[in-house]
């Protein structure tokens, strides 16, 4: 029987273990890694859902034993079962796997679900290129035309895994019962306050059954550069011309532009020079069948007078700043636009958590990471705030998708940061939804 162990981030691996592996009495599936995400390591992934050939569950273990995995539980076959990584990191991944004595498999886009509604896909080359304002545009066009539009995340199951087999969530309250972490909340907030239901979770079968009762169409919400889990009519890649060069060297972000049918070049109007050409050249080059749109990623702040001629501490999305690669976001530019006079680094100010994360990814110094994938984080990120503001923040500006504000104490005046997407040289929402219209006019 082949031996498996399963590199992840408690998202895809566990898809791929149960559409592929689970009941394949030829595999056995020793373990799960975790990596990217804190606090998901030395968990087990529950006997609810692997199954009854696993009646103990799956034991859930750090990536950085990976070598001592392969040789101590006899692995014939490393799995890579997670995203937004270099080409670099994937082949030195595969390297430890091989000299440990494993294979390195990575599966293939035919393992995915098939749904029997119209499914749109919205995926990225990068985290934080850009495909939550994508998502958050294509819905009220969809239910403007009398369709009714179900949101299917890309799972964030961070929790008691068999409590999150199958989530809904409609309404804020939902949320909070859940007790879902700020960057759970930060992808499905914005979705439910535009009036819309979310789907997420571990089973993605069940999800998409149960998706699918309540809607004529299916968004596929991706996360961080991960492919679909679904099998879709219309397949949307955003790129960002910021990373100019990584939609051709970053996994499996380059899959996703290859599959596209319509490629998204966002955040034109910030861009550096050339490079929106330069990432339009690769594209063609990846996939010379892609429609190329390109669009502006508009960025504003709530109250920009908040942040004029003041010392501004700036917060941004986590995962874009972390392993997305992202030195800043929209909180930083919405504060250089209001002519703040300095963005203040949190970097003097960081404890505990936060600190850990500001020394792992060296290339944050403007911004600081909104994290709080628990109880600890968002404590450790309300004492960061409040060091900050001892030590001559007059004012904060907050650019995730949720008012964080309300989750963390800010005692200095602050703004939302929003921004959304707006469409270049004369494209329109039909113009990006061409290939599904059809089969979207039969359902209408």
């Amino acid at each position: 029987m082949k031996r498996v162990l399963i590199l992840g981030a408690a998202g895809r691996d566990f898809f791929n273990f149960l559409t592929v592996y689970r009941d394949d009495p030829d595999v056995e599936v020793v373990a799960f890694t975790a990596q990217q995400i804190p606090h998901i390591a030395e968990r087990r992934f529950p006997p609810q859902l692997s199954g009854p050939r696993y009646p103990h569950g799956i034991p859930i273990h750090s990536e950085s034993r990976l070598e001592e995995l392969v040789r101590e539980l006899g692995v014939h076959e490393v799995v890579l079962s997670y995203s937004d990584l270099s080409a670099l990191e994937v082949l030195h991944l595969a390297s430890r796997a091989n000299a440990a004595g494993a294979d390195f498999v990575m599966l293939g886009v035919r393992h995915v679900l098939k749904s029997s509604k119209p499914v749109i896909a919205v995926c990225a080359s990068r985290t934080g290129a850009g495909k939550s304002p994508l998502s958050r545009a294509i819905v009220p066009w969809l239910r403007a035309r009398a369709l009714r539009v179900a949101v299917i995340r890309h799972p964030m199951p961070y929790g008691d895994l068999a409590t999150q087999r199958v989530q809904r969530f409609a309404t804020l309250e939902d949320l909070t019962a859940e007790h879902v972490t700020v960057e759970e909340r930060e992808e499905y907030e914005p979705h439910i306050v535009a009036g819309s239901v979310v789907f997420a979770g571990v089973d993605y079968a069940a999800i998409l059954a149960t998706a699918e009762r309540e809607a004529d169409v299916i968004l596929w919400d991706g996360g961080n550069n991960d492919t679909s889990f679904l099998e879709a009519d219309l397949y949307l890649t955003v790129v960002d011309p910021h990373r100019a060069g990584h939609e051709a060297s970053y996994y499996p972000g380059e899959t996703n532009v290859r599959l596209a049918d319509v490629v998204v070049i966002n955040k034109a109007d910030t861009a550096p020079p050339g490079a929106v050409a330069a990432v339009r050249e690769t594209v063609r080059r990846l996939n010379p069948h892609a429609r190329i749109v390109v669009a502006d990623c508009l960025v504003r702040a709530d109250d920009g007078g908040v942040l004029t001629g003041r010392r501004v501490l700036a917060i941004d999305d986590g995962p874009t700043l972390t392993h997305g690669g992202m030195p800043f976001g929209a909180a930083v530019l919405a504060a250089r636009a209001a002519g703040a006079r300095e963005l203040v680094s949190p970097r003097p100010f960081a404890v505990g958590e936060i600190a850990d994360a500001l020394r792992a990814y060296p290339h944050v110094t403007e911004a600081l990471p909104a994290l709080g994938y628990g109880a600890g984080q968002i404590r450790d990120m309300e004492e960061t705030i409040a060091r900050a503001v001892a030590g001559g923040v007059e004012a904060v500006a907050i650019g995730t998708p949720i008012d964080l504000a309300k989750l963390v104490r800010i005692t200095v005046p602050v703004t939302r940061v929003r921004y959304d997407i707006a469409w270049r040289e004369g494209t329109t929402m039909e113009d990006v939804l061409e290939h599904a219209l059809p089969l979207l006019r039969q359902r209408a």
